[in-house]
């Protein structure tokens, strides 16, 4: 009976699989609007019956995506902040960010389902916050590390408003709160900078501004750190 039952786990995993394999070729052909399950299911031979035995609503089948691409994006990042253990915070920093924009870049219509347009109609539900957080929490771990070495200087030039401090408060709370405030300020930027940058050369925005991208990413990075306290 295990052996049956091992058969069919595993048979599931192919055609989930396929599924996900199908739909990421819809988003780059069509975008995440016009994601079909019945589409899906016409192009793997399927019946739209079997196919909601896997994911009952296109909902569902976004959501999965959606984590897969938080997980491989994030994977990139922990794998960047592994691999310079011991380096200059800024080397480190820079590393970490270089790892997302290549992930980004190599696959731009993930990059657009996660931080393109909302799909219309759409929800994310709270099974993608975790995901969503690993380039985050990569950026942080480098500030930790920084702090503990002695090597952060937190900026000190602009105070911070007091509606702010209630939101770095939080955030303090939930994942850092060993690091100074002006540092997870920064770090909230930083993050949303991030990717505000990646999209602009992901969606084509530098065409005939920026053309020695790697030089302004790097460039840009390390005006990042700076206002972390890098």
């Amino acid at each position: 009976m295990s052996v049956i039952r091992g058969a069919r786990e595993r048979a599931r995993i192919e055609v989930t699989a396929a599924i996900k394999d199908e739909a990421r070729r819809q988003l780059a052909a069509e975008g995440a609007a016009r994601l079909s399950l019945r589409a899906v299911a016409r192009e793997l031979g399927m019946v739209s019956s079997a196919l909601y035995r896997y994911f009952p609503s296109r909902d569902e089948l976004l959501t999965a995506l959606i984590i897969d691409a938080y997980d491989a994006v994030g994977e990139a990042a922990e794998a960047a902040l592994g691999e310079t253990a011991g380096d200059a915070p800024v080397a480190r920093w820079t590393a970490v960010c270089r790892a997302v924009r290549a992930w980004a870049l190599a696959h731009p219509h993930e990059y657009a389902l996660l931080y393109g347009s909302p799909v219309p109609g759409y929800t994310a539900p709270q099974d993608t916050v975790a995901p969503a957080s690993r380039v985050g929490l990569a950026l942080v771990a480098i500030a930790r590390d920084a702090q503990a070495a002695g090597e952060l200087t937190p900026p000190a030039d602009e105070p911070l408003p007091d509606e702010l401090r209630t939101d770095v408060e939080r955030f303090a709370a939930l994942l850092a709160a060993d690091l100074p405030e002006p540092t997870l300020a920064g770090l909230t930027a930083a993050w949303s900078q991030l990717f505000g940058l990646i999209g602009f050369e992901v969606f084509g925005h530098f065409h005939r501004v920026v053309e020695a991208r790697d030089a302004f990413f790097d460039h840009s990075c390390a005006v990042l750190a700076r206002q972390v306290g890098l």
